[in-house]
């Protein structure tokens, strides 16, 4: 039901929404998030006093209101088949071998991309992105991206960047939401991800690969190594958890210093803007929120997509 749903209700009720929301500059979820936030607390402390009952009774009925706009807009997707399903690819079981074969491609199509100098044409990237988009949305049950999905300002990029949200998305109207201080190298996959978002995908993991999907695919040097990079974090990661101390050591011998330069820059970039405070808290609730709809590895579920790539790869024959 859930899938059916998300295949045929969602694609005509969000693309409403979305373009109503395109006549405007700024996000509208953010308006309404902030709005309504802001609104209750003020009705809270106004009227509590005089009717307590009757206000919490109120409030609880707009929540309960906000809370059915959001999974008939946009939140149904954390219900859909899962992305093996969809994908129509098989998980692959741990083999030591098959890893390292990834991680020794993974380093050359990374190399082999690098680009010293980025200088990115947001234009661009849409017109890519979504062009990409649109050639594998049958594939993955995806809906198209139309003219009028457009990313956004964040109404705050630098409290978001205290608690290092790169994007998001504004699910009331379906909008694709970025944060300011975005690096060039990261706008393209943040972008492309929060597109999958757009489309219809609910899951971190499944984001991030589409985003890696779409953007090293591009004919574009810069939206093609943006989508590398993109993976090299969750790469790493898996790299360092896996390996022994030694094969770990050699394996990141073999990534172009330019690259680790890139994202120990990236790194520090990040963190001078990051509030430790707000972010473990902001880290904690996304984390409940998560698996709160049925996402069981919680942020974790962003590192998935390394397990995805090597699926795709290993059942389509693709890489890259």
């Amino acid at each position: 039901m859930f899938e059916w749903y998300s295949r045929h209700i969602f694609p005509v009720l969000s693309d409403g929404l979305a373009r109503v929301a395109s006549f405007f500059p700024f996000s509208l979820s953010d308006v309404f998030i902030y709005g309504s936030l802001v609104g209750l607390l003020v009705y809270l402390l106004l009227r509590v006093w005089y009717a307590p009952w009757t206000v919490l009774g109120r409030s609880v009925l707009y929540l309960l209101g906000v809370g059915l706009w959001f999974y008939a807009a946009w939140g149904v997707n954390y219900f859909r088949e899962p992305f093996y399903g969809r994908a129509g690819v098989t998980p692959q079981p741990y083999d030591s071998v098959a890893f390292h074969a990834f991680l020794t491609r993974y380093a050359e199509k990374l190399n082999d991309s690098y680009l010293p100098e980025m200088q990115v044409d947001t234009d661009i990237v849409a017109h890519e992105v979504k062009a990409r988009y649109r050639q594998i949305a049958p594939r993955f049950g995806l809906k198209e991206p139309r003219e009028y999905h457009r990313a956004k300002p964040m109404l705050s990029s630098a409290m978001m960047s205290a608690v290092g949200v790169l994007g998001y998305i504004g699910p009331f109207f379906n909008e694709a939401t970025l944060n300011a201080d975005l690096l060039p190298v990261q706008y393209p996959s943040t972008y492309a991800h929060e597109m999958a978002h757009v489309l219809g995908v609910a899951g971190e993991g499944e984001a991030n690969f589409y985003a890696w999907l779409v953007c090293s695919s591009s004919p574009v040097p810069e939206i093609r190594f943006a989508g590398w990079f993109s993976l090299f974090p969750y790469v790493l990661g898996n790299a360092y958890r896996t390996l022994s101390p030694e094969e770990f050591k050699a394996w990141t011998a073999t990534v172009r210093p330019e690259v680790k330069d890139l994202y120990n820059r990236k790194n520090a970039y990040w963190q001078a803007r990051y509030n430790a405070w707000w972010g473990d808290l902001q880290e904690r609730v996304y984390n409940l929120y998560l698996k709160g709809n049925r996402v069981a590895g919680g942020t974790a579920n962003y590192s998935e997509v390394v397990g995805m790539v090597m699926a795709w790869e290993a059942c389509s024959g693709d890489s890259r």
